[in-house]
């Protein structure tokens, strides 16, 4: 069917302005040589007839200028058609060269795929006739996961070599009329028609390729082993038009990534909506980070032995100024997903240490950092800068990473860590014990601390394996001389309880909700821990964020 749909474009492709002409052409050649055919043929009657008669009855010899007019005539009717056999030749490979040029156009030249544009077309045509006898169209696009880490490991003459390798096994799971496409990089488009009341098919040759595409290949003696996630419309749910079916099995594709990746999933509404929430918050983001609308909430850390007020917690608040609050889990992710989280964790790190500025000088600020910033060489140096410019000591500021953030680029996060320790700062192990626990996690960072995740604090009294987790992870830090802060402690019992078990810090709404720095100053000021240098500069501080957030 593809191959039929490109034999008729190649026809109506050469179009009026360029077929006609030639056309034109080749019959005005083909006339002309008929007429000295026909003068040539009279011609030769003529001269033939005088030199009979002369040489048998006697007439008159021919006249000299008719024999010299049948010699010019025989040698255009000659030239005449030596010329136009050249035109035909000609024209034949004027017509060879558009065809390649016109496959060219149409079609991938690493995979022979066609390439966005024909499958535009080819897939209008599809979706036309699927249309006339009652069917559907299912529209497939295979996107190969971490593909790049092929290209950097072997090479792009390899990479092409796996994406030739996996354009025939995608051709190979299709149906046999299946229009096969290749968007550029490793992302690939497959149509077909199947029976809207069995969807099943259409999952079959999802399947199909996953499976194919997951056996190792073989290329100049590598061994290289791929997985790929798929998304999914089919013309009957999700729209008519080509475009559209593309832009939802896009969408559907991209959930497929973030469920895990080397699955397929069927696009749904609600994948939109997601879509078109996420692209709002991005967009808000990327207006309120610089307005200053993203604030620092501080949630107070209490040292369990003596009940004394030791630290904050900064936390990231948002209240968008139409939609109201945006909760953390919210625009965080988003933040980091858009590139914009290191910005985010800058401004929210100067306005805190603007504020506390003139709180007592053994009040510490925790700050959480990003996986995505330890990707960034230069963090040390922008961290310590904004201490600077702020007059905020930098042994009063706790960096806390997650165990998930040494993975990777563990050497470029100790380069990170070693800087900013050299500069007094203080390092803390976050959300222990949620997955990735290892002593060798303990051993590759110099750390100042632990924390115990919440998950397993609030279920302390009531979870005997949480306990025994937490026990575990004190009785850890104790060995190892790393002081342990637990989160999550929303009653006084669960704070006895840590205490009894050695926990040295904990932070939680047994003490306070997360405040703003209004609130926090008048906690603070409430129980001395202010210093009254800084405070009408905190305070205007406070009374712009407030504005800004507003």
């Amino acid at each position: 069917m593809v191959m039929e749909w490109d034999r008729q474009k190649g026809t109506e492709g050469i179009g009026p302005a360029l077929a006609e002409p030639r056309e034109r052409g080749e019959r005005w050649t083909l006339a002309i040589c008929a007429g000295a055919i026909l003068l040539f043929v009279g011609l030769s009657f003529a001269v033939i007839s005088g030199l009979l008669d002369h040489r048998f009855y006697g007439g008159e010899p021919v006249a000299q200028p008719l024999v010299t007019a049948l010699l010019i005539n025989a040698a255009l009717v000659i030239f005449g058609w030596r010329r136009h056999r050249a035109v035909r030749v000609e024209m034949h490979g004027r017509s060879a060269a558009e065809e390649r040029a016109r496959l060219l156009a149409s079609r991938d030249p690493l995979t022979g795929f066609l390439n966005r544009r024909s499958l535009s077309e080819a897939g209008a045509a599809l979706l036309r006739s699927a249309t006339k006898r009652d069917q559907a169209v299912a529209l497939l696009i295979v996107d190969l996961d971490h593909f790049k880490m092929v290209n950097d490991m072997h090479g792009h003459a390899a990479g092409d070599s796996v994406l030739r390798s996996v354009a025939l096994e995608i051709a190979g799971a299709m149906p046999p009329a299946a229009l096969t496409a290749r968007f550029g990089g490793d992302a690939f488009a497959c149509a077909f028609v199947f029976d809207a009341r069995d969807p099943s098919v259409v999952e079959r040759i999802a399947n199909r390729v996953i499976t194919a595409l997951s056996q190792p290949m073989f290329v100049d003696d590598l061994r290289i082993h791929l997985s790929c996630s798929i998304g999914i419309a089919r013309s009957d749910f999700d729209g008519g038009g080509i475009d559209t079916l593309l832009r939802s099995a896009d969408i559907a594709m991209y959930s497929a990534k973030k469920s895990g990746r080397g699955d397929f999933t069927w696009f749904d509404r609600a994948m939109e909506h997601a879509l078109i929430d996420r692209n709002d918050i991005e967009s808000g983001l990327r207006l309120a980070i610089p307005a200053g609308q993203v604030v620092p909430y501080f949630e107070p850390q209490v040292d369990l032995a003596t009940g004394r007020l030791c630290g904050f917690e900064v936390l990231a608040r948002w209240t968008h100024p139409t939609q109201g609050p945006i909760p953390p889990d919210r625009f965080i992710p988003v933040a980091e997903e858009a590139g914009l989280i290191g910005d985010l964790s800058l401004s929210i790190m100067r306005q805190a240490f603007a504020a506390a500025r003139d709180w007592d000088p053994g009040i510490t600020l925790s700050v959480n950092i990003s996986p995505w910033q330890l990707r960034d060489a230069w963090l040390a140096q922008k961290i310590i800068k904004t201490t600077v410019e702020c007059g905020f000591a930098p042994n009063r500021l706790e960096i806390e990473i997650t165990e998930s953030a040494l993975f990777d680029n563990l050497p470029l996060a100790q380069s990170i860590v070693g800087s900013l320790k050299n500069q007094g700062v203080r390092l803390s192990l976050d959300d222990f014990g949620t997955g990735y626990s290892s002593l060798a996690h303990l051993r590759a960072l110099p750390f100042d601390r632990i924390k115990i995740d919440k998950s397993f604090v609030l279920s302390l009294l009531d979870n005997a394996d949480s306990a025994a987790i937490v026990h575990a992870i004190i009785g850890l830090g104790e060995s190892l001389n790393l002081p342990i802060t637990a989160e999550g402690v929303e009653t006084d019992a669960i704070a006895e309880r840590l205490a009894a078990l050695g926990c040295a810090k904990a932070q939680g709404w047994a003490y306070s909700r997360p405040l703003t720095v209004a609130d926090t100053r008048r906690m603070l000021a409430a129980r001395g821990l202010l210093h009254s240098g800084g405070s009408a500069d905190a305070d205007t501080t406070d009374v712009t964020n407030r504005r800004r957030a507003g």
